[in-house]
This record gives structure tokens, sequence and C-alpha cells, in this order.
């Protein structure tokens, strides 16, 4: 079902808590960018965002600090770092 309708599930991770798996952020396969997942969250985390930690198969380290450009596959736990 999720790949017929090319729709991508993200995981939240709080900082210093496990991943939460029980209530993904779905974003469809065109849209698919750390920028997107944080528009999709708040409108205002975008401006406040400073990296990403992501943990999955979109990365070569786990975890990994990646930019807003970076493109996120399906299941990958991402931890936003704002700005202070």
């Amino acid at each position: 079902m999720w790949e017929y309708l090319k729709l991508v599930r993200i995981y939240t991770k709080p900082k210093g808590q496990l991943p939460d798996y029980e209530s993904p952020v779905v974003l469809h396969s065109d849209r698919v960018s750390v920028e997107d997942f944080c528009n999709k969250l708040h409108r205002t985390i975008s401006k406040e965002f400073k990296y990403a930690l992501v943990w999955g198969s979109s990365v070569k380290h786990l975890p990994q600090k990646v930019g807003k450009d970076h493109i996120l596959h399906d299941e990958d736990v991402v931890q936003i770092v704002k700005r202070v």
C-alpha cells in the first residue's frame, strides 16, 4: 500500500529519548527532503534549523549529520537540532 500510494514513513526521535515508532510523519515520495519533513511538523522549525541527525538507509553512518536538502528514505529516523 505504501509503495502504491508513493508514501514514505519518517520517524521522529526527540533528544535523549528512543524513536517514536508509533506515529510516523507521512510524506509523499516527491517531497522527502529534511526541509519537507520540518515543514510537515511545523513551519517555524525550518527557520530555526541547524542540522539533522539521521538513522536509516539514506545515510552511510549511523547517525549522520545532514542538511535541509538531504533526501530521506522510507522508515528513516530523524532528530532535528535547532539553533539556539
